[in-house]
């Protein structure tokens, strides 16, 4: 069965890119969230295997999502996204639970390292 994974984003053409790298490789795209209080939702609703997560967004960011989800389920598995320079908010996303991060622009064979070792394949 394929790994099912949430892509959170609030650019529309950047979830296409990871939703494409995904079906590619294999995984299933369950769902997919434009702001990190859609996330939650979708993650509830959903359960995915991994999520990824950008970190800027409007409404909640993604280190904000990260925490919730966390409180829901501890076990969560999630990539964060970031722009370059973003260096001290991929610390905080890792100090709040995130397994990995990924940098924009995508390259896809990096997106498949992060979630295969995160999600031990």
């Amino acid at each position: 069965m394929a790994n099912r994974i949430l892509i959170v984003d609030d650019a529309a053409f950047m979830r296409m890119m990871i939703r494409d790298i995904l079906t590619k490789n294999g995984f299933e795209v369950v769902g997919e969230a434009q702001d990190g209080a859609q996330a939650i939702e979708k993650y509830k609703e959903l359960r995915p295997d991994l999520i990824t997560m950008d970190i800027t967004m409007p409404e909640m960011d993604g280190i904000a999502a990260l925490k919730e989800i966390k409180k829901i389920d501890n076990a969560a598995k999630v990539i964060m996204c970031s722009a370059m320079g973003q260096q001290a908010m991929v610390i905080d996303a890792i100090q709040a639970g995130a397994k990995d991060f990924i940098v924009k622009p995508f390259q896809s064979d990096r997106v498949i390292e992060a979630i295969n070792k995160t999600l031990g394949v």
